[in-house]
């Protein structure tokens, strides 16, 4: 059994609309880099749990809670950009992947941290991912490392894109009934490039929600 191969190909099945799949090594063509897809598009008012948590108050921006098990390690390896408003969009993608992984630990697609960290399509392939773990019977475990981080502000100021790296080869599938961790040999399989549409909810000063989802698999440059 693939450690990743399967949960994530169900999800990648169920959102093949959502996704991005580089057939070549190349560059994006010079038109892409002049515009963000869907950067007009609209957003959700988030919904928030009322239910008390004991997080810490780092685990808790905007006032939801996308704490982790110590076990499932989640790393950022990248540096801030100098522009505000890139700085919160790159911040705000992390929570994305926290929101989704805090999801798949407590084993619902409707949990308040993916509600508050995305919109739109972002939405949905949130839910397909984490609703993926949750029909597998699997949960996860390890360090899943994402770097290599790029910004890119569209000209309306509501709209960044956010990409970069992410490197599974330390992150497992874990049974959940079992405790069996599903492991395997390194190979290209461990490596994606995302690109995050991120938007500026317009009711708040720093939230920003992920709204489109590009995945190239297989990403031989991010080895």
């Amino acid at each position: 059994m693939k450690r990743r191969t399967l949960p994530v190909a169900a999800a990648f099945a169920a959102a093949a609309t959502l996704m991005l799949t580089a057939c070549g090594g190349g560059d994006d063509q010079s038109g892409d880099r002049d515009k963000i897809a869907g950067a007009g598009q609209g957003t959700e008012k988030p919904t928030k749990s009322a239910e008390p948590s004991g997080a810490p108050a780092e685990d808790k921006p905007d006032g939801v809670d996308v704490s982790l098990p110590k076990d499932m390690n989640l790393v950022f390896d990248w540096e801030e950009p100098e522009d505000k408003n890139e700085a919160a969009a790159m911040d705000d993608a992390a929570n994305f992947f926290r929101a989704i992984y805090r999801g798949v630990d407590k084993r619902s697609a409707k949990e308040a941290a993916v509600a508050t960290y995305s919109t739109g399509a972002g939405l949905h392939y949130a839910q397909t991912q984490v609703n993926a773990w949750i029909d597998g019977g699997w949960t996860a475990t390890g360090t899943l490392r994402h770097y290599n981080a790029s910004t890119r502000s569209a000209e309306n100021g509501t709209s960044v894109e956010v990409a970069f790296c992410a490197d599974s080869g330390r992150f497992f599938g874990k049974e959940v009934k079992t405790g069996k961790v599903l492991t395997t040999e390194p190979s290209i399989d461990d490596f994606d490039y995302y690109k995050i549409i991120m938007i500026k909810l317009p009711t708040s000063e720093s939230l920003w929600q992920a709204s489109k989802v590009f995945v190239e698999t297989k990403a031989a440059k991010c080895q």
